[in-house]
């Protein structure tokens, strides 16, 4: 199964859902060591790591940065480069007012190239 997760401690699980489910991660996790009967600190060695960048914007409170044309149009043309070589996530802390920039991507120049261009949207929007 493909599992993936951020810095803020959301895991991911895309075969199954779009968003963080640590329960869904945990039931598989476990499931998983049951299959295989080995210990989870063999399983985790499995694991590849993809490179990830998550940035930050701070925005005004009253401010929607995310229903920007410009930001959403950065977004879509982000998507399309990343196709299916990579994962993006763009949603608003639910904790401070950021919104939150992630992107996972083998290829790291083509990662910074499309964080940086959301980035420079987002704050061009605040």
């Amino acid at each position: 199964f493909n599992l993936g997760g951020e810095q803020s401690g959301h895991i991911v699980m895309t075969d199954y859902a779009t968003t963080g489910d640590g329960l869904l991660a945990s039931l598989h996790f476990l499931a998983a060591m049951v299959e295989e009967g080995r210990r989870a600190s063999d399983l985790v060695h499995q694991f590849e790591i993809v490179p990830q960048m998550l940035k930050n914007v701070r925005y005004s409170i009253g401010k929607e940065p995310l229903s920007s044309e410009n930001v959403r149009k950065a977004i879509a043309e982000a998507e399309v480069r990343l196709q299916s070589s990579g994962r993006l996530l763009i949603r608003k802390s639910g904790t401070e007012p950021l919104i939150r920039v992630m992107a996972e991507c083998e290829d790291e120049g083509l990662l910074a190239a499309v964080v940086g261009e959301i980035v420079a949207a987002v704050e061009a929007a605040v």
